[in-house]
């Protein structure tokens, strides 16, 4: 029997890649407390087996020689509600150990002492939550900026610039567009966000200038210019990314 969600006032989470190879396979570890106003976090990151790469194996992949990270510090506290929904809605295996394909595991401890170890069911939800969970950490720390997504579209002489900024730790989106700003809803700014990530981008075309020819061109967030006709390229044939990009964008608009 697990425990009551709101009843837990520490969470560790365990994530390992499994069968990924270096340079991506790493470990993470998520130590959080829910005990006060703000979410007592610790957290490590650590990429493993690259001793078998040269450095220029692992730059060209696009990482760096120190990318091993540990934060100690506070999250804030809507954080909180965000774990414990999730633990609630969770689906249980009743294992302890993960596989060869590795995941994610838990331990759960409540106000009254009861500690639970297990593995969710629903691997891809905690995984993406840990994810966003990181960024909040990375903002928070000054690691790493918000992140901001740019989309412009030139017509003639008419420009159109649409601004996305993600704001991890406090769950918010903010749109603009021509200077003029507003929120939108988190999740759709997350929908739109994991449809930038899904084509490739051919960084040999890419520009740094902001571009001034007719066109589409989308910054996914590294601070160069993709085309949309010739830079960024469809990874699965049977889903179009290109097309619902510029149409979820297109309808921000």
């Amino acid at each position: 029997m697990h425990l009551k969600s709101d009843d837990i006032v520490r969470l560790e989470i365990d994530f390992i890649t499994g069968e990924v190879p270096p340079p991506f396979s790493h470990i993470f570890k998520l130590k959080l407390s829910f005990s006060k106003n703000f979410v007592n976090t610790q957290f490590n990151i650590q990429y493993t087996d690259r001793e078998t790469l040269t450095p220029e194996e692992i730059v060209d992949e696009g990482f760096t020689m120190a990318d091993d990270y540990s934060y100690k510090g506070e999250i804030p506290k809507l954080w909180e509600d965000i774990f414990k929904k999730l633990y609630s809605s969770s689906k249980w295996s009743n294992l302890k150990t993960l596989g060869e394909k590795g995941g994610i595991k838990l331990l759960a401890k409540d106000i009254h002492g009861k500690l639970i170890r297990d593995i969710p069911l629903n691997q891809e939800d905690w995984y993406f939550t840990c994810q966003d969970f990181i960024q909040a950490i990375y903002e928070v720390s000054k690691k790493e900026a918000p992140m901001q997504i740019r989309y412009l579209e030139v017509k003639k002489e008419q420009k159109t610039m649409v601004e996305i900024v993600y704001k991890f730790s406090v769950r918010k989106v903010l749109l603009n567009i021509n200077g003029k700003q507003k929120e939108i809803a988190w999740e759709r700014g997350r929908e739109i966000a994991s449809l930038i990530f899904k084509p490739d981008y051919d960084y040999g075309l890419a520009i740094e200038d902001q571009p001034v020819k007719n066109g589409r061109y989308l910054d996914c967030g590294d601070g160069v210019w993709h085309n949309f006709e010739k830079g960024i390229i469809n990874l699965d044939p049977s889903f179009d990314a290109k097309k619902k990009i510029q149409q979820a964008l297109s309808e921000l608009i």
